[in-house]
């Protein structure tokens, strides 16, 4: 999962994969970057803490980092919230492998439609919560899919 500074939509969207996850005891790796370094070794915002303890989700352990390269070798699936964070990790690709990797999460619900997760870091409590909706209902497609296989 890939925002821009790892503390908000990306933390948020691995807590709640990782929970479903958890809950069909499905082994899955799951983890979160920004294609920034604005808040490596920070915790996620304090909202979206909030935000995703009301849902019994705990973000509080979970540090911000950049995403690097290596990540392609680590990972089957890079999910990004937006345009502008697919360009970003695009830009590090080095072949078409890695390309084919990277998909924006909304996708999985909304099938080409190419719909980003809004950045709630500048808004209110609301936009953290209608934030949680959008990933919650991405996440749910995502665990379906994998229970299918």
């Amino acid at each position: 999962m890939v925002c821009l500074g790892n503390i908000c939509r990306s933390p948020l969207a691995e807590g709640i994969l990782r929970t479903k996850a958890e809950q069909l005891n499905l082994e899955i790796e799951v983890d979160s970057a920004g294609t920034s370094n604005y808040h490596i070794g920070e915790c996620p915002d304090i909202r979206t803490i909030r935000n995703a303890r009301n849902h019994k989700i705990d973000l509080s352990k979970l540090k911000a980092r950049q995403f690097t390269v290596k990540d392609f070798d680590s990972f089957d699936v890079i999910m990004v919230m937006d345009a502008s964070n697919y360009s970003d990790v695009i830009s590090l690709a080095r072949n078409e492998n890695d390309k084919k990797k990277v998909e924006l999460i909304l996708n999985r619900v909304y099938p080409n439609a190419n719909m980003s997760v809004p950045d709630p870091y500048f808004g209110g409590e609301d936009g953290f919560e209608n934030v949680f909706t959008i990933l919650n209902n991405a996440c749910e497609v995502i665990v379906n899919s994998l229970i299918k296989k």
